[in-house]
């Protein structure tokens, strides 16, 4: 037997008991002869002793050890010193005294430290199996663990069945760039790796499944974002005879249930909800952060006469005046100001205009172009007072909500607006519209993705070709201002799913040859249904409390999509390509 307990179990009502304990050297502490050693297992760590007046062979031996060898201890646990507790350590109030040493393997000197933070990730990542001896790992990947039980003992209850979609499928386009998988079999022929089970869970609805979930796998070969991977995991769920207010009881139910076991909270249900219209105006973005205030204001009515260019430019030309109120933000440096300009103008403004209250002094070269009853209206809406910073946006609707949403988000982090990492505010967005135009390709496109269904009532318009007034009956799910889920109620008849594909320029024989399969099973008899997605990557990253997707994952990729651990991707011999029907082509 390796070891009786785990490196964390060890208490003080287990004083006098003789035990076995297995792990790795974390720390070895030479004390005047005496030795130390705090062994770590995936659980935690206990000090272990080694005196020489007792076990003075085993004292020597312990001299040796180096950090992450390998060790079993033989001993009793005894309390430890008055004065020499660690509070640190839920093991802190005891130590074992080691009356037997078997090295099980030696350790060579470890590229990096795992007691301290590495700020080459690159490094860390072509020794994953070694980054992931850290505690703060370990407990990340537990955290995962413990969200995929919930979720299927949850999902089980409420009657899903788990079923396993391919992860070889058939290349359509639906959003993601895909990755192809060529075809011994079938010379010239390529599969796709799954960038969701997104027609395969709909297929499971017209087959009778009714409720389905899965935890999967997806591949999306899109560049990597610090939120972002190629390789992702979602719980995907789909039933049918369901609406949206089915859904999102449903989901509310089971991330209460993930955030109790995960963190040991109660997140309030039922969640904010807004409309996607209503999410731009007031936050200027589709996945409002509410932990915080900056509310964007509009302005339109109070600037209707207007003699600045630039807001009444805007406004003649059906666009709005809009502005965020920065609390206390007066004290902004010439640098950050910058800043926040280049931010505006990436979102697609022309430049920043701004107000800084100092005193009673209105430090701003627009002023000059406002009336007495302008400022005096401005002061009264905005709650203006000393010390304030007020940012304008000026533009078509889409341009200002946008353009102040992100400077709303950069203000809040160079103020530190959010200060507690635990305060979980969950809403939904509702009512998202069901096209937007590419002008790059002069063509529309699905806002979420082809399956989608108008809503009722907006039917009549997506008939009269008004694309852009149409709105989905599609929801996202938010928290602390990252999209952790998103779903729809999908389309389930043929002839309503193959005017979706030609209004995105879809023509009947590609069609046929893309969505066959589906259009064909939705000519027998297929249910009214609807589903989301939830990502498990971000879940867990928010849970955890790490900024960095890729610590929630045992083996991720870097940034570059490389898996510098398996040296992968690789190249393959020719031979290889050969059977594949691939002629590698390779640069002069």
């Amino acid at each position: 037997m390796y070891r009786t307990h785990h490196c964390n179990e060890l208490r003080s009502s287990d004083v006098g008991q003789e035990v076995a304990l297995s792990g790795w050297v974390d720390s070895r502490r030479d004390h005047g002869g005496v030795i130390f050693v705090d062994l770590r297992d995936r659980e935690g760590r206990t000090q272990v002793v080694f005196r020489p007046e007792e076990s003075p062979e085993v004292a020597a031996a312990a001299h040796t050890l180096r950090s992450e060898d390998v060790v079993q201890i033989v001993g009793t646990v005894a309390r430890r010193v008055a004065g020499t507790h660690n509070p640190k350590l839920d093991t802190g109030e005891i130590e074992v005294v080691a009356s037997s040493l078997n090295v099980l393997n030696r350790s060579d000197i470890l590229p990096f430290p795992l007691d301290s933070d590495v700020g080459n990730e690159d490094l860390r990542l072509a020794y994953r199996y070694l980054d992931l001896r850290r505690l703060s790992l370990v407990r990340n990947l537990k955290a995962r663990h413990q969200l995929a039980k919930v979720t299927r003992d949850y999902l089980d209850r409420n009657g899903y069945l788990e079923v396993e979609t391919p992860v070889l499928s058939k290349s359509t386009p639906e959003g993601a760039r895909e990755f192809l998988v060529p075809s011994r079999l079938i010379p010239n022929h390529y599969y796709a790796l799954s960038q969701s089970p997104q027609q395969y869970k709909q297929l499971l609805m017209v087959g009778g499944i009714e409720r389905y979930f899965q935890i999967a796998k997806c591949f999306r070969d899109e560049d990597p974002r610090a939120d972002r991977i190629t390789e992702l995991t979602q719980i995907d769920l789909e039933a049918s005879f369901i609406e949206r207010g089915d859904i999102v009881r449903l989901v509310e139910g089971l991330l209460k249930e993930i955030f109790r076991a995960t963190r040991g909270v109660d997140i309030q249900t039922p969640f904010v909800c807004l409309s996607y219209r209503q999410a731009m105006d007031r936050f200027g973005v589709d996945k409002p952060d509410l932990r915080f205030g900056m509310e964007l204001v509009d302005l339109r009515d109070l600037f209707s006469g207007s003699q600045f260019k630039v807001f009444r430019r805007a406004l003649d030309n059906g666009g709005v005046v809009k502005c965020i109120n920065a609390k206390g933000f007066a004290k902004v440096t010439t640098g950050q100001i910058e800043e926040l300009t280049n931010l505006a103008k990436e979102s697609g403004a022309k430049g920043l205009a701004f107000i800084k209250v100092e005193g009673t002094e209105w430090k701003s070269p627009i002023v000059k172009f406002f009336t007495e009853v302008e400022k005096e209206a401005l002061k009264e809406k905005l709650a203006i007072e000393d010390g304030d910073l007020v940012l304008f946006g000026a533009d078509s609707w889409e341009v200002a909500c946008s353009v102040l949403g992100r400077i709303r988000l950069k203000v809040a982090e160079i103020l530190k607006l959010v200060k507690d990492s635990s305060d979980w505010k969950f809403l939904w967005v509702f009512d998202f519209p069901l096209l937007a135009f590419d002008p790059a390709e002069n063509k529309w496109n699905a806002m979420h993705h082809p399956f989608t269904r108008p809503k009722k009532e907006d039917l009549p318009l997506l008939e009269s070709g008004e694309y852009g007034k149409v709105r989905a009956e599609a929801y996202d799910v938010v928290l602390n201002g990252v999209e952790i889920g998103g779903g729809s109620i999908r389309i389930h008849e043929q002839d309503l799913q193959a005017k979706m594909f030609q209004v995105l320029g879809i023509g009947p024989e590609q069609q046929k040859k893309l969505f066959g399969h589906l259009l064909k099973a939705f000519t027998f008899g297929a249910p009214p249904h609807g589903g989301i997605a939830l990502g498990v990557d971000r879940l867990v990253m928010l849970i955890t409390g790490t900024s960095n997707i890729r610590d929630v994952i045992a083996f991720p990729k870097n940034s570059r999509g490389f898996d510098l651990m398996m040296d992968a991707p690789s190249e393959v011999p020719e031979k290889q390509l050969r059977e594949l029907h691939i002629q590698n082509r390779r640069a002069e």
